[in-house]
């Protein structure tokens, strides 16, 4: 059974769950996950309106913040890292196959955690981490354990790209050097804006 939220109770489940993450000090996920190859299925950032699929244009700048090397040729371009109103930031960019044949997206970056990963593959783990607070923070979920991350790929074809988010609670306002990490990827340094 699917429920479809409407961008506004979509923003409000992110606010309340934001709110709950940071009353909390920082909610929780890790890496692992379940390998099901399944056809890209992305969620648009809760900030955003109208439908829930990403344009090839979202998030893209002409230089990107950081480009970091995972396994099997893929490529992640981090095109934006953006503190919303409601509390979060939302980090999107680009997932590309630079390899010559298919890849199969690591079931690693999921995540541990079975709330997260009961929901199908994802960037559910992921964490940015503030070395100066000396705090991380994990991607936020919904109230249903799903991470507000894109969800649902499986494979990568050769040159293949797929526009990706990941949401986390919003680290001080004083904060704008973090470093992303995500599971089988090289760790990227990258500046908050907003």
């Amino acid at each position: 059974m699917s429920i479809r939220f409407t961008a506004k109770a979509r923003r409000g489940m992110v606010a309340l769950t934001a709110a709950a993450g940071l009353a909390l000090g920082v909610a929780g996920c890790g890496g692992g996950g379940d390998g099901e190859d399944k056809k890209p299925n992305s969620s648009a950032p809760a900030s955003k309106e109208g439908g829930s699929q990403p344009s090839a244009q979202e998030g893209q700048s002409e230089t990107p913040l950081a480009e970091v090397k995972g396994t099997e040729g893929l490529l992640l371009q981090i095109t934006s890292a953006t503190r919303d109103a409601g509390g979060f930031v939302t980090v999107s960019g680009n997932l590309k196959n630079d390899g010559a044949k298919s890849a199969v997206i690591p079931s690693q970056m999921s995540g541990d955690e079975t709330e997260v990963i009961k929901h199908g593959p994802s960037m559910g783990g992921a964490t940015l981490v503030d070395p100066k607070g000396k705090k991380r923070y994990y991607v936020l979920r919904d109230t249903d354990g799903r991470p507000l991350t894109t969800t649902g790929f499986g494979t990568l074809d050769a040159g293949q790209t797929l526009p990706v988010f990941m949401q986390f609670p919003a680290p001080p306002a004083s904060t704008t050097d973090v470093t992303l990490q995500l599971p089988t990827f090289s760790s990227a340094p990258i500046k908050i804006s907003g």
